[in-house]
């Protein structure tokens, strides 16, 4: 994958943690550290929108469309 140039501006208190991760060599170099917090973060944003969609779903109407067409087959299936 690659790669792009930018440039961001962040508060000092912030570069000053992201400082002190290098340099207890949690990682190589500032983009590193950057790159990992927004990976995280994005990955976070995924699964809530998920979860949020999720939630949105009517399980009866679910239920409904997973049993849909499956007629005789149903009864063959075990109870739970």
């Amino acid at each position: 994958m690659g790669r792009a140039k930018i440039a961001i501006t962040i508060d000092e208190e912030t570069l000053g943690a992201i400082d002190r991760l290098v340099s207890e060599h949690r990682f190589p170099n500032r983009s590193q550290a950057i790159q990992a917090a927004l990976d995280e973060k994005l990955s976070r944003l995924a699964h809530s929108r998920l979860a949020q969609e999720c939630a949105k779903l009517d399980p009866g109407l679910e239920q409904a469309l997973a049993e849909e067409g499956m007629g005789g087959e149903l009864a063959e299936w075990p109870e739970y």
